[in-house]
């Protein structure tokens, strides 16, 4: 049944990718994808920031696949274009384009103070990815300084000055939209996880393109600066009596000396953990930025059944948390528990990356029935399930990074498995 399933899921993949492909419009000059099949609600027009990063992965193993080298590069290419084209002189990128307006909430702009969410820290390594997978990096080798500006915006604009790490300006569009570390909580008072794991490689993904355009000085610089980020994430994000990293609230009254009610011993810590336990926990994993000894506290939180091990897969939140919920709901998308195709695989790229070959072989199979049964009862994928019945919860037509399963069945065949930068 698992392998019948895993060459359907091929065929399907194979065939339908190109679904997710659009031509030059509007205001997008440069072809483009998008995550969903055209006609499908919410997603079947709009450029979108870690989506399509997300989707040149899974392009990635069609092509290798299917010995097409190339196919898809003038749309994977395009994405980061567009989203170049429409970044401003300070470095700020938008979050999502369609061919008829920008997705904005708030002024993210130097008039606006840089007090909005801008596109997550991805773009580099989708350069990278598309750079290793060509060979060469003079493609974006005139747009680098714009990829330069972007993540100076993060360090300069994005930053605690007190822990050194990233915070979000607010809950508006930061991917995981409802995550309760972040969701309806203050402005800038959230150093999350996720968004500092994602931040961490970006620095990283950026110094490989500066190496390979001849700037060895300053792609040192740059992993330096990544390797302040992880020891920053090591000090304030990991939890040693949980054996688990966590996302900090930030939002601390500042220290008064003249304050004579604490004068006698003030506050001496930058930020507080929010025991808040999501799947994006597990980043630190993917990024590669985790100890080993931390990585084997961690992989046991994978295996528990009372907070995230579900029959399809990883809990988006653990079932522990008061505020898991399984309901559809489209905004906020719901990442209170339901099993996402990008939560599995991200874990499970973790679980690769420090050796923990068993648990990801039984997430990947896991991913693969899960997706499987969906396609073969409805014809199609969805947005989101139930993380134990495999039930769809919403949007037929989803695919995305859905479409990763691709690459997980290839790591499962033992085949060559195509991965992120």
């Amino acid at each position: 049944m698992l392998d019948r399933w895993a060459r359907l899921l091929e065929e399907h993949v194979r065939t339908n990718c190109e679904q997710m492909t659009r031509e030059p419009d509007g205001q997008l000059a440069h072809p483009y994808t998008v995550p969903s099949s055209p006609g499908s609600p919410y997603y079947s027009s709009a450029l979108w920031d870690w989506d399509s990063w997300s989707i040149s992965i899974v392009l990635g193993q069609v092509e290798l696949d299917t010995d097409c080298s190339g196919r898809f590069a003038a749309y994977e290419q395009g994405c980061i274009l567009n989203f170049l084209d429409h970044t401003d002189d300070d470095g700020v990128m938008p979050i999502q384009l369609t061919p008829e307006k920008t997705l904005t909430h708030g002024d993210p702009t130097r008039a606006g103070g840089f007090a909005e969410n801008m596109h997550k820290p991805v773009v580099a390594q989708h350069a990278a990815l598309l750079t290793q997978r060509i060979g060469s990096a003079d493609w974006i080798r005139s747009r680098v300084p714009t990829i330069g500006l972007f993540v100076d915006r993060y360090l300069e604009s994005h930053v605690h000055a007190d822990t050194g790490l990233a915070y979000w300006q607010s809950d508006f569009a930061v991917g995981v939209d409802n995550d309760p570390s972040v969701f309806y909580r203050p402005n800038k008072s959230t150093a999350s996880v996720y968004l500092n794991s994602l931040l961490y490689r970006e620095l990283l993904a950026y110094a490989y393109l500066l190496e390979e355009l001849g700037d060895l000085p300053e792609s040192n610089r740059r992993r330096r600066r990544a390797q302040d980020l992880a020891d920053a994430m090591d000090v304030h994000l990991w939890d040693e009596r949980d054996g688990t990293f966590y996302s900090a609230d930030l939002a601390l009254r500042p220290v008064d000396p003249g304050d004579w009610l604490h004068r006698g011993a003030p506050r001496s810590w930058p930020a507080l953990l929010m025991r808040v336990d999501g799947w994006s926990s597990f980043l630190p994993m993917w990024a590669g930025l985790a100890t080993h000894e931390q990585a084997e506290r961690m992989v046991e939180r994978v295996r528990d059944p009372r907070t995230f091990q579900a029959t399809y897969g990883v809990r988006s939140l653990s079932c522990l948390e008061k505020m898991y919920d399984l309901r559809a709901s489209n905004n906020p998308s719901n990442w209170l528990g339901p099993v996402w195709g990008m939560s599995n695989y991200m874990v499970f790229r973790g679980l690769v990356k420090y050796g923990f070959d068993e648990d990801a072989r039984r997430l990947a199979e896991k991913t693969v029935r899960l997706f499987g049964r969906d396609l073969e009862t409805s014809g199609g994928l969805h947005e989101f399930y139930h993380p134990d019945s495999g039930e769809p919860v919403m949007t037929k037509g989803f695919q995305n990074w859905n479409f990763l399963v691709l690459n997980m069945i290839a790591w499962l065949d033992g085949r060559v498995a195509v991965a992120e930068f």
